[in-house]
């Protein structure tokens, strides 16, 4: 009886289901689109322009090859044409959408005639519809590609209440919190915003004593002095060459299979420089694109064109040579676009850009810049290399260690007697082809070097080579380049670009959230001449930066990703910074800047797994290093492309085969036992307690100390409980069972303290414990 009831009760829950179904009582998505308000004036970037890319370009866009019916819609001149295929009809009508055949196959359910069509996939949604609609009742006007607009400082906005505004920035977003009727965070506590600071310049939290003094400064002036002190630390232009090195694809491996050894270390060396010397960015970009086209080029500025060399080059016998040579000029060109313009070039190497107005004419023209270098595909192979120790393959310069006393004095040799570095030589003048299906073996038409027209045409003042690339880059009249750089530094603030999609500005990539305050930041870099610590700065002294980092639950409702920064961003830091946070907190941190790559400790086996055999190259076996080299920054930990260090990939770092400009960011549980387990941060718990129990073995404090020497703020009292209670609890254990104590804290090859191995255990597990909290590991 039981069961006949229950079956009878699941039917009759079916059966409702079935009927709600019909209903459409689960149509709540599309009911939901029918419910937006349009505005009242359409804009073709940031409403139109984004359902044609998204819906309609990959037939009627740029590429003439997939271009279907003759029909382009992504210029304002074939949009309004007469249809090829329906003479008489036109895809648009200014001002009138019953007129405008576009409007009429979006809104038709006949499958034949249906736009986009229902194979595809794709279909607009019913307020899409309205504002296509809408925007043929007003005009159906084009606008050029928002970041091919040259950036303009428009007047900050004026806002009804004006407390807690610091500065320009402020006003737009402080604006659009206003628009949506969200307040702003509160200020943040002063040892929070230092140590955000701290992490966010120098990439390392800040020493107690620092803290300590900032602290007991209470004028109107603190926080631009915070800022200026970490600008100050040498560790900031680390900190800004950590994230330079995966835009420029660093690494010191060539790739490929052999991935043998490369000296570009002192390359490296001066990137570090250059920040600490705050290198305007223009002339930065300058120097790496064509530093040894300038005039009497210095050695300093030739070596700065070791970024265009740090691609992957092949070391294989039997490679085709010229089919690699191509690549490592292709792999310039996509750099270019990537990492500097913030266009994705390489989808026009095989046929014109799908989606962003650049044919593949514009590619290779681009690509004639780069494709002047005296170099092979392969210059010999990794046994070669070995056994000839031939790191660099040509062009190349020669560095002293006489040089570095003076002119060069930025390279730390260390005991290195000499050492060749790759850089970029026009000596061998080529006719550049188009390349069929950007194929090496298939040329079609010639070309001359040039740029996309659609983003700005080349002066017929620039020299048509690399120098002139150079100065069309960093003309004030570039639209990409200043607003790139400027969106990048602010996603490394923010966890989050203006432009989410910092390595796409094209029709595909994110639409800023704050567009008026992404281009009144370019445009003011720009006035400041291009300085990156007067950007930094700005940005820092906001009100919209100083917030606290909390999740309000009015901002959960209306705001939960913050994209209107109604509060601080608070994101995991990177492998790298996680690493260099724990040895500099338990005083390990070897702060030597510069120098040759060096190898920290390594699970055993890695790169034996990854070679192709055990003579390939010098790059076979992993041997890490030794004293004071184990404890160096990350930035110098060397990089293999086939297997780049493993605590850092774990926590999401690329392989840096090419550039990339933002990296993923996700949560496995190998990150968490990585932070467990990994011999470095077991080594600094250990150092730290045992460094602790020599000055402060008695005292009652010792956890508190620690706790606040980590975290940089004193723990809460039920945090204060729980970690004591934790501490207390391992050392009975321990007193108990010394011998488990002194295997514990036998760990790591930094030396030994004479000091209880049972207090060191414990303390040194409580100090694990704080190293594996989120907000030690969380810039706040």
């Amino acid at each position: 009886m039981k069961q006949k009831i229950v079956i009878i009760a699941i039917l009759a829950v079916l059966l409702t289901l079935l009927y709600a179904f019909k209903a459409g009582v689960f149509n709540g998505g599309e009911d939901a689109y029918a419910n937006l308000k349009v505005p009242d004036v359409i804009d073709y970037n940031f409403h139109i322009k984004p359902i044609l890319s998204d819906n309609c370009y990959t037939c009627h866009g740029p590429d003439a090859n997939k271009r279907k019916a003759g029909l382009r819609l992504d210029l304002e001149e074939t949009a309004f044409l007469e249809l090829k295929e329906n003479p008489g009809n036109y895809a648009l009508v200014s001002g009138k959408p019953g007129e405008s055949l576009l409007y009429g196959h979006i809104m038709t359910d006949d499958p034949n005639l249906m736009m986009p069509p229902p194979d595809s996939k794709l279909a607009l949604n019913s307020y899409e519809k309205k504002l296509i609609r809408k925007w043929i009742q007003q005009g159906a006007k084009f606008e050029k590609h928002w970041a091919f607009i040259p950036p303009t400082k428009k007047e900050v906005p004026t806002l009804e209440v004006l407390d807690g505004v610091q500065n320009e920035i402020d006003g737009f977003i402080f604006k659009k919190l206003e628009e949506h009727n969200v307040l702003p965070s509160e200020r943040a506590s002063l040892e929070t915003l230092i140590r955000r600071v701290s992490l966010d310049l120098t990439g390392l939290p800040p020493q107690r004593e620092q803290v300590q003094k900032l602290l007991a400064d209470t004028s109107e002036a603190t926080m631009a002095k915070i800022i200026d002190k970490f600008l100050a630390s040498p560790a900031y232009g680390e900190r800004m060459t950590q994230s330079w090195l995966d835009l420029a694809r660093y690494a010191d491996s060539h790739g490929y299979q052999d991935d043998s050894y490369r000296t570009m270390w002192p390359w490296r060396d001066w990137v570090i420089h250059a920040f600490n010397e705050n290198m305007p960015y223009d002339d930065f970009l300058t120097l790496q694109l064509a530093g040894d086209l300038l005039p009497n080029a210095t050695k300093e500025q030739i070596l700065a064109t070791g970024f265009n060399r740090n691609h992957p080059i092949t070391q294989e016998g039997g490679v085709i040579q010229e089919e690699y040579r191509t690549n490592y000029v292709l792999d310039r060109t996509n750099t270019l676009g990537k990492g500097i313009l913030g266009i994705t070039l390489e989808c026009a190497r095989c046929h014109d850009h799908k989606y962003d107005a650049i044919s593949q004419k514009d590619y290779f023209e681009l690509f004639a810049f780069f494709n002047q270098v005296n170099e092979k595909g392969l210059q010999m192979d990794a046994v070669q290399a070995a056994n000839q120790k031939f790191f660099a393959d040509p062009p190349y310069i020669e560095i002293s260690a006489k040089e570095t006393e003076d002119v060069l004095s930025f390279i730390n040799m260390k005991k290195t007697p000499k050492i060749k570095v790759m850089v970029m030589n026009d000596s061998a003048a080529k006719t550049t082809y188009i390349l069929n299906r950007g194929e090496y073996d298939q040329p079609t038409d010639s070309v001359k070097p040039n740029t996309p027209k659609t983003i700005f045409p080349f002066s017929e003042e620039f020299p048509e080579n690399r120098l002139g690339l150079a100065q069309w880059v960093t003309d004030k009249n570039n639209p990409l380049t200043a607003r790139v750089f400027v969106n990048r530094i602010w996603g490394m603030l923010f966890g989050r670009g203006l432009v989410e999609t910092s390595e796409d500005f094209g029709v595909q990539g994110s639409l800023p959230t704050h567009p008026e305050l992404l281009d009144w930041l370019a445009a003011d870099f720009m006035e400041h001449d291009w300085d990156i610590k007067y950007l930094l700065k700005k940005i820092m002294l906001s009100a919209t930066y100083q917030q606290k980092s909390e999740l309000r639950p009015d901002l959960k409702k209306v705001d939960s990703e913050n994209r209107l920064l109604a509060r601080a961003p608070r994101f995991r830091m990177s492998g790298e910074m996680i690493r260099d946070y724990i040895l500099a907190s338990s005083g390990l941190l070897n702060t030597e800047v510069g120098g040759p790559s060096v190898k920290p400790y390594q699970p055993p086996g890695l790169w034996e797994e990854t070679n192709a055999g055990g003579n390939r190259g010098i790059l076979t076996k992993y041997i890490p290093g030794e004293g004071d080299d184990l404890y160096r920054r990350s930035l110098y930990t060397f990089w293999k492309r086939t297997l780049p260090p493993p605590s850092m990939t774990i926590f999401d770092a690329p392989t840096r085969d090419f550039c990339e400009v933002r990296r993923q960011k996700t949560n496995t549980p190998l990150q968490a036992l990585a932070l467990q387990n990994d011999i470095q941060i077991l080594e600094a718990a250990r150092v730290l307690a045992q460094r602790t129990l020599t000055t402060q073995e008695d005292n009652d404090s010792i956890v508190e100390n620690i706790f606040q020497s980590l975290l940089v703020r004193s723990p809460k009292k039920e945090e204060l409980l729980t970690l004591n209670n934790y501490y207390h609890d391992a050392l009975e254990t321990y007193l108990n069972n010394v011998e488990d104590a002194k295997k514990l804290v036998a760990v790591g090859e930094y030396e030994q303290l004479d000091v209880d191995p049972a207090k060191t255990a414990a303390l040194m597990l409580t100090a694990q414990v704080i190293y594996n909290l989120d907000e030690t590991i969380t810039k706040e």
